[in-house]
């Protein structure tokens, strides 16, 4: 087939699938007019998240047999159109999971001892011991929302901490075992110290995470965010975190993350955000790691391969 990369990718992928006799055009800054022009001569399309895969553009690609998506969120995919048309769809979450469930733990341990906040203070000449007084993670009830290749490897991790596992899943069904509790949503607010989410984009989840929503908790919790931005936003975080209804979050992703495109009142909520130590951001990096860039690139490959072989 004549595949067209569109995003970066870690150069292993031509020759993987140049190995597989595929015809592999490599074009990481191409422009989305530009791809609209051409695409109608390949029968692949290799993507991270530079432009939607929508209507106007698919239609488009007369060939197109398959998408493969070089991460796990398929909310800039237009999913009912690709099974109108069966265009198959791959996508790559079992090549970032761990780095995922890893960063998810390090922004915790991160959070709960203070890590940013001591190391600011030291270099400034600063020794506080007792404002930099930490949690300890042992002992603690931990819930996931999303249990799914990200989730399950997050629980994974947290084996040896001596926690209590639960986990929510709306779609998923069976999965309990002797380390994780499976549970209702309910459960998870009734009982969770830390609320970790492994949740895609739907227009179910897109700002599910209301004030409200918050407030139904039964206790404080801390809050970490790997998934996606938009389900909560930073204004619902500001409020809950004034109110101790939050103790603290983890934020990999952000409700908008083109600071340039802000609105004048995510402007005003994130500059209050970023104001806080008992919040930790990282620019959705969570899944990035030269491991999983080289690892993206052989679970996609290998779908590919066992999908038209």
């Amino acid at each position: 087939m004549k595949i067209l990369i569109i995003d970066e990718m870690h150069l292993s992928i031509i020759d993987l699938l140049e190995k597989e006799g595929h015809q592999v055009d490599y074009e990481p800054k191409i422009s989305r007019s530009e791809i609209l022009e051409k695409v109608a001569g390949y029968h692949g399309l290799v993507i991270r998240s530079k432009t939607s895969m929508d209507r106007e553009l698919l239609e488009k690609a007369s060939q197109l047999q398959f998408i493969a998506r070089a991460g796990a969120g398929l909310d800039q995919i237009d999913l009912e159109y690709l099974v109108e048309r069966g265009i198959k769809l791959f996508h790559a979450a079992k090549g970032n999971r761990d780095a995922v469930a890893e960063h998810a733990i390090g922004g915790l341990l991160a959070l709960f001892n203070h890590v940013i906040k001591a190391d600011s203070e030291v270099r400034k000449g600063i020794w506080d011991r007792e404002g930099n007084r930490g949690h300890e993670l042992k002992g603690k009830t931990v819930g996931i929302m999303g249990y799914g290749n990200m989730g399950s490897q997050f629980a994974k991790r947290l084996k040896g901490f001596g926690v209590r596992v639960m986990a929510y899943d709306k779609y998923k069904l069976g999965f309990g075992s002797d380390e994780v509790e499976e549970v209702i949503w309910e459960k998870v607010k009734a009982e969770a110290d830390v609320l970790s989410l492994h949740i895609p984009l739907t227009s179910e989840t897109r700002n599910f995470f209301t004030y409200e929503e918050l407030k139904s908790f039964s206790k404080p919790f801390w809050l970490i965010n790997t998934a996606r931005g938009e389900v909560i936003s930073f204004e619902v975080l500001n409020r809950a975190l004034d109110e101790g209804i939050l103790k603290g979050a983890v934020l990999d992703v952000l409700e908008n993350e083109k600071f340039k495109k802000f609105t004048d009142k995510q402007k005003e909520e994130f500059e209050r955000l970023t104001a806080r130590d008992n919040v930790i951001f990282s620019p959705h990096v969570a899944g990035w790691t030269f491991e999983s860039y080289e690892k993206i690139n052989k679970v996609l490959v290998n779908r590919i391969k066992k999908a038209f072989n």
